[in-house]
């Protein structure tokens, strides 16, 4: 008998028009703990009949929420980001189990900001407005109308599930949505106890939660009810889904992979950028669309700083939740710690791996902390997104060839430039072709800015007041002055 066997599992319930719920037809699946490998949980798989029961609460529960009064729900999603203050070690703690996130960072880098941006756009709720009124023709007025979309089916990501779900949720409700919110079939735990969080404040119907699996999801962006699909995930299953949507053309949010590069100048001080790169690249595990995985450093200071690069690796501890002294936890799941590990099993005979490349211990997904040099721009680990606690360093002469790696991958999400010269530091902030770039930084991220990318990083954006107007729709009026 197995240790999941003989642990008692815990079991997850979808959250449908107010009330928990089984799977209409009974199935489930095993929820697996990446710091030890085994089950501790089993969630439902949901089919087309939950998928039905969550859309058909979720557009019965719309024209009382759209009608509210913006500061009517304000009030509401300020309750919820006062609950979740108030249930912060809850939150954390199931956090931990369902990703193995070290519990003290999660305490002090995921809880707050999210708690900020619910409240950033229960504040937004109340900016819900078009332009002013004019005349542009004779005898009439014009006016804009900016109103909710209607029913939005949101699939969460499991890298962040607490945090995304917040990104996806807090701003579709402040514009006077309602929310059928699917996590992914490894970290659903979370996004369930939200659902227990938001349900005790919100009327019935307007958030839900279906757990399930990728088919699961399939059935949310096709169906006939949702007028906007937000998805948080990889290139593929962003392209899916936007052809899916595509079949009744629905609204479609899409953030994707990331590929960021960090281009390091020889002006730059070493010690600072490989310090702050080093956070930056293997927080979460890499496991970060923006993370610092990409370095591009300028050749006078190459071999100096892949030095400084290797020694901050090997010094970098990964761990369980409760060790106070690791940056990070384990890759998520099975599949990603294959992926992780077949990148470095494939890299080809110029590659150097200067720290790590290996799994640490033989139980759970941990990787080692990885520095990989002497790559090319065509390599693969170059091209493709690893997902993981991998860094690779290229070199690089001058800006135009620092602009032309930088901008040669399908990704386009965000960037960072490290140089004390301004000038420069402002050309490749016009030249870098990234939705984001931070200069002599890399990954702070404040509620009132956009995180959003070009290319194959998908379109839209998550956060500010960019993020909220993405689930609006502009009206037009036109009223005539002679009666």
């Amino acid at each position: 008998m197995t240790t999941s066997e003989l642990r008692q599992l815990r079991t997850l319930r979808n959250y449908i028009a107010g009330e928990f719920r089984d799977a209409a037809d009974g199935r489930t699946t095993e929820v697996v703990d990446p710091v030890t490998g085994e089950a501790y949980a089993t969630a439902p798989l949901s089919g087309q009949a939950d998928v039905d029961a969550a859309m058909e609460a979720a557009a019965a529960a719309f024209p009382a929420w759209r009608d509210l009064t913006p500061g009517e729900r304000q009030k509401y999603i300020l309750k919820i980001a006062d609950m979740f203050e108030e249930r912060a070690e809850e939150l954390i703690a199931v956090e931990s189990e369902n990703c193995g996130k070290p519990i003290g960072l999660t305490r002090t880098e995921e809880i707050p900001m999210m708690i900020d941006q619910i409240r950033f756009f229960a504040g937004a709720a109340r900016m819900l407005e078009g332009r002013a009124a004019a005349e542009y023709m004779d005898g009439m007025t014009s006016i804009i109308r900016r109103e909710p979309i209607g029913v939005c089916a949101q699939v969460a990501p499991w890298n962040y599930p607490m945090m995304m779900a917040v990104w996806k949720f807090a701003p579709a409700l402040a514009a006077g949505n309602t929310v059928v919110i699917k996590p992914s079939d490894t970290t659903p735990a979370s996004t369930v106890l939200i659902a227990e969080i938001i349900g005790a404040i919100l009327p019935k119907g307007v958030f839900n939660v279906i757990c399930g699996d990728r088919e699961t999801g399939r059935m949310m962006v096709e169906h006939k009810i949702p007028a906007m699909a937000s998805i948080t995930g990889s290139v593929r299953a962003g392209m899916q889904v936007a052809e899916s949507a595509s079949k009744d053309l629905k609204r479609v949010h899409l953030e994707l992979g990331g590929k960021a590069p960090v281009v390091v100048f020889d002006d730059t001080d070493i010690a600072k950028a490989v310090e702050e790169i080093t956070i930056a690249g293997y927080f979460n595990a890499g496991q970060d669309c923006t993370a610092a995985t990409r370095v591009l450093v300028q050749e006078g200071i190459h071999d100096e700083f892949v030095a400084a690069l290797a020694k901050a690796a090997a010094e970098t501890k990964t761990g369980k939740p409760d060790d106070e002294d690791v940056l990070y936890g384990p890759l998520n799941n099975a599949n990603q710690l294959k992926q992780v590990s077949g990148f470095i099993e494939r890299l080809p005979a110029h590659a150097k791996v200067e720290a790590g490349g290996h799994r640490v211990g033989d139980k759970g997904y941990f990787y080692a902390p990885t520095v990989v040099s002497g790559l090319k721009q065509d390599d693969e680990i170059i091209q493709n997104e690893v997902f993981g606690p991998v860094i690779t360093v290229q070199s690089f002469t001058d800006e135009a060839q620092a602009i032309e790696y930088a901008n040669g991958v399908d990704y386009a999400l965000a960037s960072s430039v490290w140089t004390k010269d301004h000038g420069r530091a402002m050309r490749l902030s016009k030249a870098l072709d990234f939705g984001c770039v931070w200069i002599n930084t890399h990954i702070p991220l404040v509620a009132e800015m956009p995180h959003g990318g070009f290319k194959k990083s998908g379109y839209g954006k998550d956060l500010s007041a960019y993020g909220f107007e993405d689930y609006t729709r502009v009206k037009h009026v036109m009223t005539s002055l002679g009666g």
